[in-house]
């Protein structure tokens, strides 16, 4: 007799270094999960846990007599008595009733439960879910997709079987084992007592020490595998730069370094899982053997009845069963609890970014934005953004232009408040937008960024994720106004066509006027076009300016803008170089003041009559320095 094999569980791991989280120990990973266990203002869940629980007693009870029941069986079947018919067909429709109760008991137990399980997961899952979209952007660039997507799904498998072996093992196994002993005890010599808490003791003591060594493995092997799927997803997501620079068997080789390191960690899983399974049953084996060999004994001198042989046997073999699953509980739990500290670590990193207590929603009268002598830097080694000053009056329109890396995308960011500023102040009508909350910030603000990225959707859901409870009129509307809405019915599917992963199945120029629908949708008291025209060709571009004015009227709205042309009506244009304003005015003037706006204008306007794009003539950062 040996205890059941334990079950190869999928991969489990804490999250990798990639993702900055800190483990946290078992017992506050555990405090962390009783809520879930016992939820507030849940009373059906809460029945549903105490009845589960008394199905589990049931459950035991029931158990506890099987040996009982079976034992005094054989002793009537072996033994010379009149009621030879009667009394072992009620015996063995007791001991078949007690076999059926455990197994019903158990069944509903699971079945009632369930719901408690499924809940827990889907509220914790979706509280990291909600939390990582609270997070600031820094947070994200700073992690790998790959590694946080595995975190959470290890950690919410996890809890599934951490709530289902912790309440319906753990608790039952101790459970059934000081019963059982006791019985034994009880019923039968202290000496078969001392054997059967030897045995379980070494049992257990030798399931820990083996399973907290083979963490260790289990960890190194759960980290090679959580980087050969970053590795993956990073280049899956990058293939079409894999096939420009020919890198498919660089790529495959990179992910074979990382699939070689889990390989080595996965034999050595396998293989320690083998030593603890042969040591086990040693254990067990080596109990029974000598457990058995004194009831034979017994049984010799006339002090045991072959009953009560058969019953401690029965004893013996349904506390073997939950030393089984002790070991397998075990190290399941010590797995769970890996996996679930680096979700529940996620849930306690900190927000760069939150809104101060009590901040109010922002009120938007006119829209007037005002940068207050803004400084800001990424790293304070090197700062990006020194005294900037400037003021966006309502309904009008302000652009922005200067050399790569002069801090204009970071103006935008920090309207945003994806950062906050180092130095200085930004208000909206007169509100410090660290003052409000910022979802109502960025509620008021629409954007076409320079880099759009659309959902593996349709098109219509793409344009209408810009306000999720438009009407299809309105949709339709918006599409029209980025010009867009004549391409769509032209394709099979029309508005239900698919975009592709990071909408790759459109061109640059349809992605960008799917994004412009998309902001004009939302209709924002605030604009923001970050490059909106620049993956369009000219032609397209003076068809969307007219588009883009119209949208614009009635709002304030600020251009960041590298094709000068696109700006032209602009009411005031700041020239940004080295992180500060060294130019403003109106494309008039700042033709006549013959500076760095009037020198940027000639290459352009060179360079158009070439046909080159006005971004192979931007200065560079140095250049503009």
């Amino acid at each position: 007799m040996s205890p059941p094999r334990h079950l190869h569980a999928p991969p489990t791991s804490e999250i990798s270094a990639k993702t900055g989280a800190k483990p946290v120990g078992d017992l506050r990973a555990l405090k962390s999960l009783a809520p879930y266990l016992w939820p507030k203002n849940a009373l059906e869940l809460r029945i549903r846990v105490v009845l589960a629980m008394l199905a589990l007693l049931f459950s035991n009870i029931a158990t506890l007599f099987i040996p009982i029941v079976y034992g005094k069986a054989v002793d009537v079947l072996s033994g010379k008595t009149v009621a030879l018919v009667a009394i072992p067909v009620g015996l063995i429709a007791a001991y078949g009733l007690a076999r059926l109760l455990t197994q019903f008991f158990n069944e509903v137990r699971n079945a009632i439960f369930q719901k408690v399980s499924q809940r827990a997961i889907r509220q914790i899952a979706l509280g990291v879910f909600r939390h990582l979209h609270s997070l600031s952007l820094k947070f994200h660039l700073d992690r790998q997709t790959g590694g946080l997507s595995r975190a959470i799904q290890r950690g919410t498998t996890a809890i599934d079987s951490l709530l289902s072996f912790s309440l319906f093992n753990v608790f039952p196994t101790i459970l059934m084992l000081i019963l059982s002993a006791l019985v034994i005890w009880r019923r039968f010599d202290g000496w078969y007592a001392m054997a059967t808490v030897l045995t379980v003791g070494t049992y257990i003591v030798f399931t820990i020490k083996v399973s907290n060594w083979r963490i260790v493995i289990r960890r190194q092997m759960n980290d090679s595998d959580s980087s050969a799927n970053t590795k993956a997803i990073d280049s899956l997501l990058n293939h079409e730069t894999v096939k420009y620079f020919t890198n498919e068997e660089h790529e495959a080789k990179r992910y074979d370094l990382a699939l070689a390191r889990y390989e080595k960690a996965a034999v050595k899983t396998v293989t320690s899982l083998s030593v603890l399974n042969i040591g086990q049953a040693a254990i067990v084996g080596a109990g029974v053997t000598i457990i058995m060999l004194m009831s034979a004994r017994d049984i010799v001198a006339g002090t045991m009845s072959i009953g009560g042989f058969v019953t401690l046997n029965t004893y013996l073999i349904q506390l073997a069963q939950p030393l089984g699953i002790f070991g397998t509980v075990y190290s399941a739990l010590k797995q769970a609890l890996v996996d679930i500290e680096g979700m529940f670590a996620l849930l306690r990193e900190g927000r760069d970014i939150a809104d101060r207590p009590g901040a109010q929603a922002l009120t938007v009268i006119g829209g007037t934005v005002e940068f207050r002598d803004v400084d800001f830097a990424y790293d304070p080694r090197r700062p990006i953004l020194s005294g900037v000053s400037f003021t966006v009056p309502a309904g009008r329109t302000v652009a922005i232009v200067g050399s790569s890396g002069a801090g204009k995308s970071t103006i935008a960011r920090l309207l945003f408040r994806f950062y906050d500023a180092t130095g200085g102040a930004i208000v909206i009508d007169g509100q410090d937008i660290r003052d409000v909350t910022q979802q109502s910030l960025r509620g008021e603000i629409g954007i076409v960024p320079q880099d759009t990225v659309l959902f593996n959707d349709t098109i219509y859901y793409n344009i209408a994720y810009g306000r999720p409870d438009a009407t299809r009129e309105e949709v339709e509307r918006a599409a029209r106004m980025a010009n867009i809405d004549s391409f769509i019915r032209t394709l099979p599917d029309g508005y239900d066509a698919m975009v592709g992963e990071r909408g790759l199945k459109l061109s640059g120029g349809e992605k960008q006027r799917v994004a412009i629908a998309r902001a004009l949708l939302k209709d924002p008291a605030i604009m923001l076009f970050d490059e909106a025209t620049s993956a369009l060709d000219t032609a397209t571009e003076k068809e969307i300016q007219g588009n883009l004015k119209t949208a614009s009227e009635g709002r304030t709205t600020l251009i960041i803008a590298h094709r000068l042309s696109t700006i032209i009506d602009a009411d005031e244009i700041l020239v940004l170089s080295g992180g500060r304003i060294v130019e403003r005015g109106t494309h008039r003037s700042l033709l006549v003041e013959d500076g760095m706006f009037a020198e940027m204008w000639r290459k352009q306007q060179e360079a158009a009559a070439r046909g080159v794009t006005a971004e192979d003539v931007a200065p560079s950062a140095e250049a503009a320095e």
